[in-house]
C-alpha cells in the first residue's frame, strides 16, 4: 500500500551487496573487575597501559550512547572511586 509521499513503480535497489565487515581490534586481555575499588586516576593509568585504547570514566546513572566500541573499557566513578566496569 502507498502513502500520499510515494510516486512511480517500486525501483530495485541498487546495492549489490553490503561492504565487507572491517577486521575489528580485540579488546586487551584484563581482568577488568581487577579496576573496581581503584582510585578513578590509578585505574585510568592502568587500563591504558594494559593496552585499553579508549577509557571512559562516568558518574552513577549517567545517560551515555551505548554502540559497542572495541577497545574502549567502561568504569562508573564515585567518590572517586571504580564501582563498576563494562567493555564496549
Amino acid at each position: 500500500m502507498r502513502g500520499p509521499g510515494f510516486r512511480g513503480p517500486a525501483r530495485t535497489p541498487t546495492v549489490a551487496v553490503m561492504a565487507d565487515v572491517p577486521n575489528l581490534p580485540d579488546n586487551p586481555q584484563d581482568d577488568i573487575e581487577a579496576y573496581v575499588g581503584l582510585a578513578q586516576q590509578d585505574a585510568e593509568e592502568q587500563a591504558r597501559g594494559r593496552g585499553w585504547t579508549t577509557v571512559r570514566s562516568l558518574p552513577p546513572g549517567a545517560i551515555i550512547t551505548m554502540e559497542y566500541l572495541a577497545g574502549r573499557l567502561n568504569f562508573e566513578v564515585k567518590d572517586g572511586t571504580v564501582h563498576r566496569t563494562w567493555q564496549g
